[in-house]
């Protein structure tokens, strides 16, 4: 059998090859449990989370304000772990003219909750004060939008572009059908970006890799400066 000048023949080069490519399948193979095993993980440790609260209607005598305040604390009853509250911020309904001004808030938690149980567990929180789920942008006794958890992307990078970049006429006829992480509005929104900077400034948004503070600095100074302090 031919041999070249390693003395190596032929059969040999070909086992050392094979024998290369398998390790670094086996290499690969590693690094994809590895990576299948933390993501697995992810839902049985404690996670931090951001979630906006608004209201703009009262409940049995209680007043935006003392509503969101009470969300605040059956959150914490609710599995949720408080790190800290935003200040609150009166803002205008948005779309303009459809209601009443707003009180909103942001609070930092860690929950050991996966995010859709996070989300039902707000959803209840929102039955528990009054929501009805109705006319899109009506007026509300509580609104609960579950912003971040960590850097997490979901359902996938292609569908949060798709709904971070629709038009608004077409926001305004339709609602995702499933959670989306990064709420697909955060950049947008003054009434959010302003209390999420007094709890998580340094928060970057795992898509457009922007600080709340790059955001909020981003964002029109009249949108900014129409938030007041309660």
């Amino acid at each position: 059998m031919c041999s070249d000048r390693s003395g190596r023949t032929r059969a040999d080069w070909v086992l050392f090859i094979a024998r290369d490519w398998a390790k670094v399948i086996g290499d690969e193979h590693q690094c994809a449990m590895k990576q299948a095993s933390e993501l697995g993980d992810f839902d049985q440790k404690s996670k931090n989370m951001l979630i906006a609260l608004g209201s703009n209607a009262t409940l049995g005598g209680m007043s935006p304000d003392t509503l969101i305040r009470a969300a605040i604390e059956e959150m914490q009853s609710q599995t949720f772990m408080i790190r800290s509250v935003s200040r609150l911020y009166l803002s205008p309904a948005f779309p303009a003219g459809s209601g009443p001004d707003y009180v909103n808030a942001v609070v930092s938690a860690k929950s050991t909750m996966t995010p859709l149980e996070a989300l039902s567990a707000l959803h209840a929180i929102e039955a528990k004060f009054g929501r009805q789920r109705g006319l899109r942008w009506a007026p509300r006794t509580m609104d609960l939008d579950l912003l971040a958890v960590e850097s997490r992307v979901s359902p996938s990078r292609a569908t949060q572009i798709k709904w971070r970049k629709m038009p608004l006429e077409d926001q305004m006829r339709q609602s995702p059908d499933r959670l989306i992480l990064p709420h697909p509005r955060i950049q947008d929104r003054a009434f959010v970006l302003v209390p999420m900077a007094d709890v998580a400034p340094d928060w970057r948004h795992p898509v457009l890799f922007r600080t709340v503070r790059q955001m909020l600095d981003a964002l029109p100074p009249e949108d900014v400066a129409a938030l007041q302090p309660v």
